[in-house]
């Protein structure tokens, strides 16, 4: 067994993603990147990523209630 995995790489290397797979690639790089930036800069000023994540929530809640208002008061006449 141990001779198989000495034997190295005998396949043939594969091509470059083209089209769609490296548009899709590329997008996948460009999240983690950003990604990566974000929770370093989070971790850099804690406060403000927390006052950001709380704001961006109460801004959400604020929408979902007034949309859910707007829902429930149907005026309308048939």
């Amino acid at each position: 067994m141990t001779d198989e995995l000495s034997a190295g790489f005998t396949g043939t290397p594969t091509d470059p993603p083209t089209g769609a797979r490296k548009v899709a690639k590329d997008a996948k790089n460009a999240v983690v990147r950003e990604s990566t930036a974000v929770a370093a800069g989070a971790a850099e000023h804690p406060r403000a990523a927390a006052g950001i994540v709380l704001t961006i929530g109460a801004l959400a809640f604020a929408i979902g209630y007034v949309m859910g208002r707007d829902a429930a008061s149907n005026d309308s006449r048939w």
